[in-house]
């Protein structure tokens, strides 16, 4: 029997939204084993001069703990 835990985690990017969640599931990944998923659970941007300067993710990311 497996047992699943959820961690929430906020990432960013100045590329765009799908690079912040490569970078924040990249990330996880160093500390976090067996990832099994990631549900995004807010999109937000910050804008500079009138431009956007970053894209930001907060992401609810489910792992498997070891036995």
């Amino acid at each position: 029997m497996s047992v699943a835990k959820i961690t929430e985690i906020t990432s960013s990017s100045s590329k765009s939204f799908d690079d912040a969640v490569e970078n924040g599931i990249s990330r996880a990944n160093k500390t976090l084993k067996n990832i099994q998923s990631a549900w995004v659970a807010d999109h937000q941007v910050k804008v500079r001069d009138g431009a956007i300067s970053d894209y930001i993710v907060r992401m609810k990311i489910t792992f498997i703990l070891d036995d």
